[in-house]
């Protein structure tokens, strides 16, 4: 759904249902729905060709049309939802995706049978009618469609030109990547060679791939530099290239009339026996690149290409990819102040504070540097501070509107335009978070789904893998920064360069798409219907004057950043509100805010409560039937919930904290859970979890174990088959245990698994060493175990996807444990602690060839055995370790010679990995026997 559809990619399936005929529709509306969803139908795919062309090349008719339609979609989707929440007393059971119209629709069959209701929404339904004619009459009269058919012409200059004109000499922070490049090229013999410089828009790609195109041509036969852009003519890129092989032989090649495979079989022909070189620029789909492959023949002549790219799933498909990183500080110093001043020895030192909080916002981007700089390098700003301050405070506010700020968005949108529409409404949704902020994956994924941002094309799809893939799709176009998690293993969160965001909020403030409420007081008039409200932290009284003076009655989503609670507008302000997150805002005692007027709110699909000093929930929240998400953790006073949670049928996601001791009975009831995390595993919840059968997350305390527990509680894993993370803590100790025994089967969707901080396995559990047909998926494992054999590190190796583990064993064997080459292969993070004990591990070459990080708590291999070498030197890929010696048993003289042998062979490590070292002293004889 692209921003300018408003909620036409929802609105239109509501249509659908209301024209079964178990509905009772009357006649005369059953008509008028069945013309408006023609009509609602032809404006999105209408709206769908406006979304293609950039907002600054579209007619202003065009513009002012496309905004008119997208508020009605808002209103006709409001009035049709309205329906659905006045059937009284309705529990209905869940579609297939998790969502209640389906459902809810059935259930309005006896509101139908009553004629005051028929008639109510006869009347809605023909006056949204009336409506979307006078729009679609406008759109006949401004001829929207010959408009946005004929996109501006192609003769528009493009503002990354200046890319391939540049001096070398005037470059800065390219000499390291250049040598770099240089030297990849240099290798592979005869063979052809292809390397994919990849990196976000404006980091400097096309100029790098310039300067080593220059540097090299030389040593070829022949060379050529082509752009492919957004939307290629193939043809044409063809013709250049020949031209440039070869300027005689093909001078009147634009004048042929060749098509494409007549053009391939010439450049396969010409380039057969030659040595050359060529750099294909700005590809932006991998069907462009395959149709160039074919012309480019491999001949054993050391032939070199060079290739960029926005996209790293292009660049990986392409091969040889090169990730193009932003400049260091100070190379971006340099820059800037070559830039503004023509030398760093011109620079005057009281600007160097704010200097620095600038360049900290460009991060590092070339194209982001030069255009702060354009804007400082005018006499009546060069030395005046306050210039310089407002300049900081306006970068990622998308208020800024000079000339060298919209050329930085004119590249960066091509970024924006190039997605499929779903993507740029995720997108755009982004700005309502500030900048630096990291936000949470699985939590914006959720926002998405209760936004309606999520459409399934496969319906065996969950909602939430379609938006992890729409997640990840932004993040290898380069569009969103992944932000990790423990060992930098898993991607948790996610933030936005400062310049990326300054492109959504000004895209954001054209549609309408988000207001801004912050330090920067953006005024907006009463007359706009505000759709999503980001509220920053401002004073109270500062945000409450602002608020007063907007309608907020059509707002679908507020999130508040650590506002305080007198700036929250009332509740009775909302009327269709579907998005609420208020985490870290203060909803506790002598909070203004009365709860229990959360119940009016019926059309809430996600209430974020997380961290508000909450100490109970109101029983009103049973009427927020559309709920599909509550967060109520990090609520130190809620120590249990209200049975009216357990009403909420279409709840996918249930955020509690463990110490939230008390669940009332009623769990099995919300069959739609798909994430449940943290909850206390009494008895009861126990006999109620089994029925969550679509659970994928479980995150659990365990107060209890007895035979019968453990009886109930494999017997409730055993159904859950959509399981892909478990996470177990305890609330007890339990001792030496095998909890899953020999009974479970683990899900093939397992992913992850840890009981770390449940107590003790005697050894690797039974299902890991049963059966590993399973565990394809499993990715991330963390255990605690007595004995640690040999033969289970060869178990455990043999994971196929196994990327982090995390192992503490509490008892020693007799000779140190070894792992090999034969397994590990798609390990990141390794992680060994030998609690109580001296347990000593070794890597033989070719062990762990992709982990990067590694935690060891070892004791000392004594040289009888062998020698002080732990193998760190053959972990190739080492990029940080933390090692724990414990010297039991040995002298103090023994363990430092360890540690010496250790220190050595990190000293010569080609990688010279970061390396933390602690020495621990023998552990008391009452703990070494735990």
């Amino acid at each position: 759904m692209e921003v300018v559809t408003g909620a036409m990619g929802s609105l239109l399936p509501k249509l659908g249902e209301l024209l079964k005929e178990e509905y009772k529709l009357q006649k005369g509306a059953k008509k008028d729905v069945q013309s408006l969803t023609r009509e609602v139908a032809s404006m999105q795919a209408a709206l769908g060709k406006v979304g293609q062309i950039p907002r600054d090349q579209l007619d202003e008719q065009v513009k002012l049309w496309a905004g008119e339609v997208r508020e009605l979609s808002y209103v006709m989707e409001d009035t049709i939802d309205t329906f659905l929440v006045r059937v009284e007393g309705s529990e209905p059971e869940v579609n297939s995706d998790g969502s209640a119209f389906g459902a809810l629709m059935k259930k309005m069959l006896k509101l139908f049978d009553k004629g005051k209701t028929r008639r109510q929404i006869a009347d809605a339904i023909k006056d949204i009618k009336d409506r979307v004619q006078e729009v679609a009459q406008r759109r006949s009269n401004y001829k929207i469609d010959d408009i946005v058919a004929s996109p501006p012409s192609s003769t528009t200059i493009d503002p990354r030109l200046s890319a391939l004109y540049n001096k070398i000499t005037d470059l800065v922070g390219i000499d390291e990547p250049r040598e770099e490049l240089i030297k990849r090229l240099e290798e592979g013999g005869d063979a052809i060679k292809v390397v994919s410089l990849a990196g976000f828009g404006g980091l400097g790609k096309t100029t790098l791939a310039k300067a080593v195109y220059e540097s090299l041509r030389a040593q070829f036969d022949c060379a050529a530099f082509v752009s492919v852009s957004q939307n290629p003519d193939i043809t044409r890129v063809f013709k250049k290239m020949l031209h440039q092989l070869d300027h005689k032989k093909y001078a009147h090649i634009n004048e042929a009339s060749w098509d494409e495979t007549q053009l391939i079989d010439e450049l396969r022909e010409f380039l057969r026996t030659k040595r050359y070189l060529i750099v294909i620029d700005d590809i932006w789909n991998i069907q462009s690149w395959e149709m160039i492959r074919y012309a480019l023949v491999e001949n054993s002549s050391a032939s070199r290409i060079i290739t960029t790219t926005r996209d790293f799933d292009i660049a990986e498909q392409v091969g040889g990819c090169y990730n193009l990183k932003p400049l260091v500080l100070e190379s971006s110093k340099i820059l800037f102040h070559r830039r503004i001043f023509g030398s760093e020895e011109k620079f005057p030192e009281h600007l160097a504070e704010i200097s620095m909080k600038i360049l900290k916002k460009c991060g590092g981007v070339p194209l982001a540097i030069i255009t702060m700089a354009s804007l400082l390098a005018v006499p009546s700003k060069m030395l005046n501070p306050s210039e310089w301050y407002e300049v900081y405070h306006s970068i990622g506010s998308g208020l800024g509107d000079s000339p060298s700020v919209k050329n930085m968005r004119m590249i960066l949108s091509l970024s924006y335009y190039s997605l499929p529409s779903h993507l740029r409404t995720c997108l755009l949704y982004l700005c309502v978070f500030p900048e630096d902020y990291e936000i949470p994956r699985d939590k914006l994924i959720w926002k998405w789904i209760s936004e309606g941002f999520i459409h399934r094309k496969n319906p065996d799809d969950s909602l939430f893998e379609v938006g992890d893939r729409y997640f990840f799709e932004l993040i290898n176009r380069g569009l969103i920064q992944p932000c990790f998690g423990y060992q930098d293993i898993m991607i948790t969160h996610c933030r936005l360069h400062d310049m990326v965001l300054d492109l959504i909020c000004f895209l954001s403030s054209e549609e309408n798409f988000v207001t801004i409420l912050d330090h920067m007081k953006k005024s907006v008039s009463s007359q706009i219907n505000i759709r999503r409200l980001s509220l920053r932290k401002t004073k109270a009284d500062d945000q409450s004057t602002h608020l007063a003076s907007m309608n907020l009655s059509q707002v679908r989503s507020i999130t508040a950043f650590g506002t305080d609670n007198s700036g929250i507008p009332p509740f009775s302000r909302f009327g269709v509100l579907r998005v609420m997150d208020l985490s870290g805002c203060h909803l506790g005692e002598n909070s203004q805010h009365d709860l229990r007027a959360l119940g009016n709110l019926f059309h809430l699909r996600y209430l974020g409560l997380e961290g508000t000093s909450i100490c109970g929930l109101p029983s009103e929240i049973e009427k927020l039937q559309f709920l599909q998400v509550l967060d109520v953790s990090n609520n130190i006073g809620l120590k249990e919930l209200p049975a009216a949670v357990f009403k909420l049928r279409r709840l996918m996601c249930l955020y509690v904290d463990g110490v939230c001791q008390k669940l009332p009975d009623g769990l099995g009831n919300l069959t739609s859970l798909e994430v449940l995390t943290t909850i206390c595993g009494h008895g009861n919840i126990i006999q109620e979890l089994h029925k969550l059968s679509r659970l994928r997350v479980l995150h659990i305390w365990l107060y209890d174990f007895s035979l019968e527990f453990e009886e109930a509680f494999v017997e409730c894993l055993c159904k859950l088959q959509n399981i892909e993370t478990i996470y177990f803590q305890a609330g007890c100790s339990f001792g030496s245990m095998d909890l899953l025994g020999k009974r479970w089967v683990p899900p093939r969707h397992l992913h992850s698994f840890d009981s770390c901080l449940l107590g003790q396995f005697p050894g690797v559990p039974e299902w890991i060493n049963r059966d590993h047909s399973n565990l394809s998926n499993l990715c991330e494992l963390r255990l605690f175990v007595m004995v640690l054999q040999q033969e289970d590190i060869s178990v455990i190796g043999r994971l196929p996807s196994l990327r982090s583990l995390y192992i503490m064993s509490s008892h020693q064997t007799e000779r140190p444990l070894l792992i090999g080459a034969d397994g590990y292969r798609s390990m990141k993070a390794f992680n060994l602690s030998c609690v109580y004990s001296g347990q000593v591990l070794v890597f033989q070459q070719g062990a762990l060839p992709n982990a990067t990080a590694v935690e060891l708590d070892t004791g000392v291999w004594l040289p009888r055995d062998g020698g002080f070498d732990l193998g760190l030197g053959n972990l190739m890929s080492l990029g940080q370790l933390s090692l724990t010696i414990r010297r039991d048993g040995v002298t103090v003289a023994e363990a430092r010679e360890m540690e010496a042998v250790q220190r050595h062979a990190l000293d010569v490590h080609p990688n010279r990995p970061n390396t933390t070292f602690q020495m621990e002293p023998p552990i008391p004889d009452h703990l070494s026997d735990h």
